[in-house]
C-alpha cells in the first residue's frame, strides 16, 4: 500500500488521558521488549533474527526511527520507518500489543507517525502487509490514507 500525499484528514485526537506519541530512541532490549509484545501475535521476526550489532546499528540510524504510543507511560505500541526523511519511505512495523487493540489507539499511532513523517515532505510512504497482519490492519490504512499498488501471492515454507 502506499500514500503519495499527506494524511487527508485532520489530526487524530488523543483517546484519553495520559495517552502520547513520540519518536524514541530505544535501547536494544527495549525495543526488543516492545517489539515481541507487538509482534508476537502476527509473526513477526525479523529484528529477532537479527545479531545484536545489526540491530543496535539499525536503532542508531536517524533514518529509521521509532514512534512509540504510549498509555500511562507503558509502551503499547510501535511504529517504525526506514529511510526516513527521504523521498521514498517506508513503514516497515506498525501495530499495538493485543490489549490495546480495539480503542482508537492505533488510528492515533498512525496518524502521529504519517505526520511527522510528512513534515519532512517524502513524495511517497509505502508499506507491505500480509494475511498474518491483525484483520483491520487494510482497513486502518486505508482510513489513514493508504491506497493499495500491487497485489501478489506468496507462499512461504513452514
Amino acid at each position: 500500500m502506499e500514500m503519495i500525499s499527506p494524511p487527508p484528514l485532520p489530526p487524530v485526537e488523543a483517546p484519553g488521558a495520559g495517552v502520547g506519541v513520540a519518536r524514541e530512541r530505544l535501547s536494544r532490549p527495549a525495543y526488543l521488549d516492545i517489539y515481541r509484545a507487538v509482534g508476537e501475535a502476527v509473526q513477526w521476526d525479523q529484528r529477532l533474527r537479527m545479531d545484536a550489532a545489526t540491530l543496535d546499528g539499525l536503532l542508531a540510524e536517524p533514518s529509521n526511527p521509532v514512534y512509540v504510543l504510549r498509555a500511562e507511560g507503558r509502551p503499547v505500541g510501535l511504529c517504525e520507518f526506514a529511510d526516513f526523511g527521504g523521498d521514498t519511505v517506508e513503514l516497515v512495523h506498525f501495530g499495538l500489543v493485543p490489549e490495546a487493540q480495539g480503542r482508537g489507539l492505533g488510528r492515533y499511532l498512525l496518524d502521529g507517525a504519517l505526520r511527522a513523517c510528512w513534515a519532512l515532505s517524502p513524495q511517497r510512504v509505502w508499506l507491505h502487509t500480509d494475511t498474518n497482519d491483525h484483520p483491520r490492519a487494510v482497513a486502518t490504512y486505508e482510513r489513514a490514507g493508504f491506497r493499495p499498488y500491487l497485489r501478489r501471492r506468496e507462499s512461504f515454507p513452514d
